[in-house]
C-alpha cells in the first residue's frame, strides 16, 4: 500500500475491562501471549512504519514504553478540548498527518483479529472505485452492539447508524460496520470539524463522516469482508476470552 497513512485509535479508558484496577490500558491486555495492539500493528505491516500514527491517552506511558519505535500523538483524555468519541480522537492526528494528499486508514486499536489481507483488500477496493471513503463491513447473524451499514433500495451505501441510536427495525440489519475505514486525507480533516454530537452518547462519531461525505457528493463505498470473525473487538473480559480462543485455535491450524 502506497500514498497512505494509518491512524490507530488507542486512547480509550477500557472501563469495562477495569483498566485502572489492572494498572494497564485495555490495548495492552494480552491475548495469546501478546498485547492487543501487537496484532493491530501487525495488520498494517504493508504500510511504512513512519506513516503509522497511534493516538494514545489513558495510561499512555505503558503503550509508548512497549512500542518506543512508533509515532504517537497524545489525546487529552482529562480535559477533552475536542470532545469525546472516535471523530474527536482522529482530529488529534491531523498535525502529525500534515499536508498530505493521499489516503488515511483509521483503525480501532482494540480489534486484534483484522488481518493484513483484509486491509489490503479494503485498500484495493478503495482505489479501484476511486472512492473518497471506503468502510470495512461484515455480514454476521449474531446480535451485536455495533453500528449497522444502512443501504438504499438499490443496495448502495446510505449511512452508518450506531447501535444505541438505531431503531428496532435498523437493529435487524445484519451488515455491521467494523469501525475501520479509509478516507481521502484532505477531505477527512476538512469535514471532521463539521461533526455534531447530537446523539445518545453526546460523542463525535467518526461513523458520521461517510454521510457528510455523501452530502458533499464525495464518493463513499463499502468493502464487505467474508471473514466475519475479524469483527470482534475487546470491551469486556468475555470479549478478551473469546478472542483468546479464536487466536489460539487459528495458531493450531
Amino acid at each position: 500500500m502506497d500514498n497512505i497513512k494509518a491512524v490507530i485509535l488507542a486512547a480509550g479508558k477500557g472501563t469495562r475491562l477495569r483498566s485502572d484496577d489492572m494498572l494497564m490500558p485495555k490495548h495492552m491486555r494480552e491475548v495469546a501471549g501478546k498485547p492487543i495492539l501487537h496484532y493491530v500493528l501487525k495488520s498494517v505491516d504493508a504500510i511504512d512504519k513512519k506513516d503509522i500514527i497511534l493516538v494514545v491517552g489513558h495510561m499512555k506511558e505503558a503503550i509508548m514504553e512497549k512500542f518506543p519505535e512508533r509515532n504517537f500523538v497524545i489525546q487529552d483524555v482529562v480535559n477533552n478540548p475536542l470532545g469525546y468519541g472516535t471523530g474527536a480522537a482522529v482530529r488529534y492526528a491531523e498535525q502529525a498527518i500534515g499536508d498530505f494528499s493521499g489516503d488515511v486508514m483509521v483503525l480501532m486499536g482494540d480489534a486484534p483479529l483484522v488481518t493484513e489481507e483484509t486491509l489490503i483488500n479494503l485498500f484495493i477496493e478503495h482505489k479501484k472505485n476511486n472512492n473518497d471513503c471506503t468502510n470495512l463491513s461484515y455480514e454476521i447473524n449474531d446480535n451485536l452492539t455495533l453500528g449497522r451499514i444502512v443501504r438504499d433500495e438499490n443496495g448502495n451505501f446510505r449511512e452508518i447508524i450506531e447501535n444505541r441510536d438505531a431503531t428496532e427495525e435498523q437493529k435487524k440489519i445484519t451488515e455491521y460496520n467494523s469501525g475501520n475505514a479509509i478516507f481521502n486525507s484532505k477531505k477527512l480533516f476538512e469535514q471532521l470539524v463539521n461533526l455534531k454530537n447530537n446523539n445518545n452518547s453526546e460523542e463525535y462519531y467518526l461513523t458520521d463522516i461517510p454521510k457528510i461525505f455523501m452530502e458533499k457528493k464525495y464518493k463513499v463505498g463499502v468493502y464487505k469482508s467474508a471473514n466475519s470473525t475479524e469483527i470482534h473487538a475487546v470491551n469486556t473480559q468475555e470479549d478478551l476470552d473469546q478472542i483468546e480462543n479464536i487466536l489460539t485455535l487459528n495458531s493450531t491450524k
